[in-house]
């Protein structure tokens, strides 16, 4: 199977001028998600706070480009994060790569 080349987003403009610690790297690899994640807050509840606000700025990004609005956006978002909690798809798996 022919590699698929590696496509990665910049660094935000703020986090290139002030720096800043990388905490989630994300790629969806032969239909799968593939992560390097670090702990990164002392309380697991702040991941909550940071997927909420990934959520929003996913939900921004359908607005602009894909004709939704945000709030139906949210609405999908939401939905199926409920049902994959509920049910899970896959539960994939977390293994150290350091």
């Amino acid at each position: 199977m022919p590699r698929q080349p590696l496509n990665q987003l910049g660094v935000p403009p703020d986090a290139q001028e002030l720096g800043g610690d990388e905490i989630l790297r994300a790629f969806i690899v032969d239909r799968g998600l593939s992560l390097s994640i670090q702990r990164a807050f002392d309380e697991p509840s702040t991941w909550g706070v940071l997927l909420v606000d990934l959520a929003r700025h996913v939900a921004r990004i359908f607005s602009r480009e894909a004709g939704l609005t945000e709030a139906e956006a949210l609405r999908q978002i939401r939905a199926m994060f409920d049902a994959e909690w509920s049910r899970p798809t896959d539960l994939g798996k977390t293994s150290a790569i350091n």
